[in-house]
């Protein structure tokens, strides 16, 4: 008899379901794709993720995949941590950036002492968030620290129980810089619980709406020295696990490569689905009966394979040196530098070429094409996408001296 071939069909992320016991952090992501799938639209609408939908995330315990294990958290390698990132982002890229963004921050409980650790995060629904830049100002008190400033860009700060506050420090007077060792002046994250903060709404903007990226501001406000950190000074952790040797930009540029690459992968998922219907008008054939649109696919389909390889490759390949005990070394910063930077970039260029593949039908938003190119050129446009990071490595390829400001 004739053979019957069946035809090859694309995995989409939200085909797999948990295999029966798993308790992984991938596998919760896969537990709560579908439910996910089904309230993008509110996620934009309401320019947040809505209580009921964290309620779902927190079941799956998606925000604790970077606390110690003497928080109930899993300390995830950066391989593992992105896939994650990458799974949900597929579904909705404002939920995915909110998981990583809240990813980076909880590593911060590695560095508090275990019973302050567990004030900040100890609740099955604590999310720390905070915004941009050292944009505070600290003045040394009696057991703490009286500090001003206002921060903006604090993705997922809507359903935070605690806000950061970056600070320089300052001694009594007001105006003396605190030094450290080395002389720079000293800048530590103050820890504010959310309520206690002014926030304004001003997260007004064309993609990753749903992350509630609000500014916040605290004024003369007192905070003790226990609730208190130096996020680049990782020499006095209280927790060995692996994932708290690496600091947290290493992590961001993981996570958001990752929120990329789910964007692409839902977007490429969406126009696979277009073309077993569409009939382009005045063209000679259907998009699944066009050679050009299978050249087309094809071609997006190896630049986003080639961009999550080189991405997850290079993590875990990082990873497994300083699970080995050797030290993180600019050379391993460079390397996910580059490859956080090299898909970013290649899934935005992927995400619109396929948006235009799509047709009028892209610009309805009645379809997820119009969102996710929004979204994915807003991912772009974020300090980890930068273009000049490039240049930056290029420099080191060179031997020449790198500005590491995005590297430390």
């Amino acid at each position: 008899g004739e053979e019957t071939i069946e035809p090859y069909r694309i995995r989409t992320m939200t085909d797999d379901v948990a295999p029966p016991g798993s308790s992984g952090p991938l596998a919760r992501a896969l537990s709560v794709t579908r439910r996910l799938a089904a309230h993008g639209d509110r996620i934009e609408s309401d320019r947040r993720v809505p209580a009921d939908v964290m309620d779902l995330l927190h079941q799956a315990r998606l925000f604790r995949m970077t606390l110690p294990r003497a928080l109930e958290g899993d300390a995830a390698d950066l391989a593992t941590l992105t896939e994650v990132i990458e799974t949900i982002s597929a579904v909705d890229a404002s939920t995915g950036w909110c998981i990583g963004q809240g990813s980076g921050c909880a590593m911060t409980a590695a560095q508090l002492p275990p019973d302050v650790a567990r004030r900040v995060f100890g609740a099955p629904d604590a999310v720390l968030a905070w915004g941009a830049g050292v944009q505070g100002k600290a003045i040394r008190t009696d057991g703490g620290w009286r500090a001003t400033g206002r921060w903006s860009f604090a993705s997922g700060s809507r359903a935070a129980l605690w806000l950061g506050a970056h600070c320089k420090m300052f001694a009594a007077d007001g105006t003396t810089p605190v030094r450290n060792a080395d002389g720079t002046h000293a800048e530590r994250t103050l820890l504010v619980p959310r309520g206690e903060a002014t926030i304004d709404d001003d997260w007004h903007t064309m993609g990753l709406r749903g992350t509630g990226s609000d500014s916040y501001a605290i004024t003369n406000h007192v905070i003790s020295d226990a609730l208190t950190i130096d996020r680049d000074d990782l020499s006095g952790r209280y927790d060995s696990a692996t994932l708290f040797r690496f600091p947290q930009i290493v992590v961001y540029a993981g996570a958001f490569g990752g929120v990329m690459l789910g964007i692409a992968r839902g977007m490429l998922d969406d126009l696979s689905t277009l073309a077993m219907t569409k009939s382009p008008r005045g063209a000679a054939s259907s998009l699944i009966e066009s050679p050009v649109f299978h050249n087309e696919l094809a071609r997006l389909e190896a630049r986003l394979r080639t961009a999550r390889s080189y991405h997850s490759s290079t993590l875990r390949s990082v990873w497994d040196v300083v699970d080995g005990g050797a030290p993180l070394t600019l050379e391993h910063r460079m390397d996910v530098r580059l490859a956080s930077t090299f898909a970013i970039n290649e899934g935005a260029a992927v995400v619109t070429e396929a948006y235009r593949a799509a047709g009028q039908t892209a610009i309805f938003p009645s379809n997820a094409f119009e969102r996710r190119l929004r979204d994915a050129l807003s991912v772009s446009q974020q300090v980890q996408g930068r273009r000049s990071h490039y240049t930056t490595v290029g420099r080191h390829l060179l031997g020449l001296a790198p500005d590491t400001t995005m590297f430390i």
